[in-house]
């Protein structure tokens, strides 16, 4: 990851016609949701420079000091801005206090991007020398090539076995270009379907039309026939282990969004709700297991898990007294058993299957699923969620708090 000296940053810090910098004197106003589209337009890198952008605040436009204070309550706001699920896939970036000519500043560091190209709530934000601007056709070409010749994630790889009709035209249209792209800048452009695909990443390009392991995941009805772990084996069963009779059995596969609708229906059915109205002076409804900590594991374990090489599932077993979730593959990245679930900490396997969780909403923020599950159980009075990180799989058990 490359970076920047002291003096090199205070180069760029003076320097008024860089297209590597954005300055901004405060966090107040508009300034954060501009700080939000540098990170975008730096993360596209369209001028190819393979250098960090830098946003500074502190800094006037003509880089004098505009005396704000650099707490920790404005650095953590710089940083949640990765992670807040508004910038897509999540960038790399990096944020610090540094002593820039004298003066104290916080300094974003921000990558370019390995998967180009990177939005900000469905636009895709270039630099044009020192301002900021919304990608034409031939720009977002040019960043769909790049990405081409980067080394990609697994879900971004192409599957030669499938072809463009094995991805549905409804649900592409219909459910995840509305939600990717901003209205406005879907309503003005004449791109073709495959300039599409391609633009979202379910395509290698739009003169190269094989689908990505993404495009499969999120917009092929028979997903087992390219990736043949590609589901989620529900049972429901009628006692405390896997001798005992099965009392419902499901295999759930296809789209992306019928997958998690599917087994949110299924977590719903067998989830039952106590009524109490003795002890408040309303009744009070409470169900076995809280529905969001379910939602937030079971995506959590779709996101996380490995999908190349295994034929393995994802497994949700309910039993009486509790609810297994196993996913495979361990830990990924800067993830270890010994950090796992750790607030802060997290890593992405398939980046742009995270991406699509995110434009789809089944995601709302990126890094907070763990932590989100954990207080939703203490708030329904469960026991905390016990995982097992191993190196080939992750599980978690969720037991009753009744």
């Amino acid at each position: 990851m490359k970076t920047y000296t002291s003096h090199e940053l205070e180069n760029l810090a003076r320097d008024l016609e860089s297209d590597l910098v954005e300055r901004k004197e405060t966090l107040k106003g508009d300034a954060p949701t501009k700080i939000r589209e540098a990170i975008c337009a730096f993360a596209n890198d369209l001028p190819d420079h393979q250098r960090p952008g830098v946003v500074f605040v502190g800094l006037r436009d003509d880089a004098s000091p505009s005396g704000t204070a650099i707490t920790d309550e404005l650095l953590l706001s710089l940083s949640n801005m990765k992670s807040d699920g508004n910038i897509v896939p999540p960038p790399t970036i990096t944020v610090d206090k540094q002593d820039v000519g004298g003066t104290e500043v916080a300094v974003v560091l921000v990558q370019p991007s390995d998967a180009p190209p990177v939005r900000y709530r469905g636009r895709i934000w270039i630099r044009v020398g020192p301002r900021r601007d919304i990608a034409t056709a031939q720009d977002e070409r040019i960043l769909n090539e790049r990405r081409r010749h980067l080394d990609r994630p697994y879900d971004a790889q192409p599957v030669s076995s499938a072809s463009l009709s094995d991805l549905s035209r409804e649900a592409f249209e219909e459910e995840y270009l509305p939600s990717a792209i901003a209205p406005d800048v879907l309503e003005a452009n004449d791109r073709t379907l495959e300039q599409r695909l391609a633009a979202t990443k379910m395509v290698v390009a739009f003169d190269d039309p094989i689908p990505t392991v993404l495009g499969v995941l999120v917009l092929c009805t028979r997903t087992r026939d390219f990736l043949p772990g590609a589901y989620i084996q529900f049972l429901r069963m009628r006692g405390t282990s896997l001798s005992d009779p099965i009392g419902d059995e499901s295999l759930i596969d296809g789209t992306l969004g019928d997958v998690l609708r599917r087994v949110d229906e299924k977590l719903d059915a067998h989830n039952m709700t106590s009524v109490d109205i003795t002890t408040e002076s309303r009744e009070v409804r409470r169900s076995t297991y809280p529905r969001g900590a379910l939602q937030q594991l079971v995506r959590n374990a779709v996101m996380h898990r490995i999908y190349e090489g295994t034929h393995a599932p994802i497994r949700v077993t309910w039993y009486d007294d509790r609810i297994e979730i196993i996913s495979p593959g361990g830990p990924y990245g800067s993830v270890r058993a010994e950090n796992f679930g750790m607030p802060g900490v997290a890593d992405y396997r398939n980046p742009n299957l995270a991406e699509a969780m995110r434009v789809t909403g089944f995601v709302q923020r990126f890094g907070v699923g763990i932590a989100t599950a954990r207080k939703l159980l203490e708030e329904n009075g469960n026991p905390p969620p016990e995982f097992d990180v191993q190196p080939t799989l992750v599980g978690v058990t969720v037991r009753s708090g009744q």
